[in-house]
């Protein structure tokens, strides 16, 4: 196994979960992957390093497994809250030290939160707010939670502000902060005030309704 930092296990491995496990394999990291179902463990067993059939609502089946020796645990069932909460309880009991959570909808996000989850996600709920936006702004690219109520927004920049300089934006005057600007590949250094150009790609700091306001001024 890779060092603690590099390895991950991943409990069910339905869409989101497979998803999550052969991303984190192609980025180079160790990954085992465990699900209750034969097909699922056999679909993603030639991605990821390691895929096992196994039920983690039995604590001593992730206790012989050695989960309490990966860098991060992520809890992604989706069909039983039961057994959702059971795992999460499990990967405490065992030792994880990292352990992330997929919730189902808000209840069950308050009851993993509870019970001891580091982190816990709403995937549908957080992709339909990130749709809204690119959807509500069509100059929106991109729209990512960053927590504590602050969102990162990269926008296509529109003609009315071609040849102008960040600096002229004043983003600062309306609670927002140019963290980049891209021009192609290339990340234009924001300290040389530089001008915006047709397709650059503006991104941005601040809260939601904030970036709201700003995007819909543009």
């Amino acid at each position: 196994m890779a060092d603690k930092k590099d390895s991950f296990a991943v409990i069910g491995l339905g869409g989101f979960g497979s998803t999550v496990a052969v991303d984190l394999a192609r980025m180079g990291a160790y990954v085992l992957g465990v699900d209750l179902d034969e097909r699922r463990v056999a679909r993603i067993a030639d991605d990821i390093s390691e895929a096992k059939i196994l039920d983690a609502t039995d604590e001593t089946a992730l206790r012989e497994a050695g989960f309490n020796r990966y860098g991060a645990v992520l809890v992604a069932i989706g069909e039983s809250l039961e057994a959702s909460i059971l795992a999460t309880l499990n990967a405490r009991l065992v030792g994880c030290r990292t352990v992330w959570v997929k919730a189902r909808d808000k209840t069950h996000h308050r009851i993993l939160s509870r019970i001891g989850a580091d982190r816990v996600i709403l995937p549908e709920i957080e992709m339909g707010q990130h749709v809204a936006q690119m959807l509500h702004n069509p100059l929106v690219r991109d729209y990512a939670s960053l927590g504590n109520g602050y969102y990162a927004m990269s926008l296509d920049a529109p003609a009315p502000l071609n040849g102008r300089r960040v600096s002229t934006l004043e983003l600062s005057r309306h609670g927002l902060r140019a963290l980049a600007l891209m021009r192609g590949t290339k990340d234009l250094d924001l300290a040389s005030d530089p001008e915006i150009e047709e397709e650059d790609h503006l991104v941005i700091l601040g809260r939601q309704d904030e970036l709201r306001r700003f995007g819909d001024a543009l």
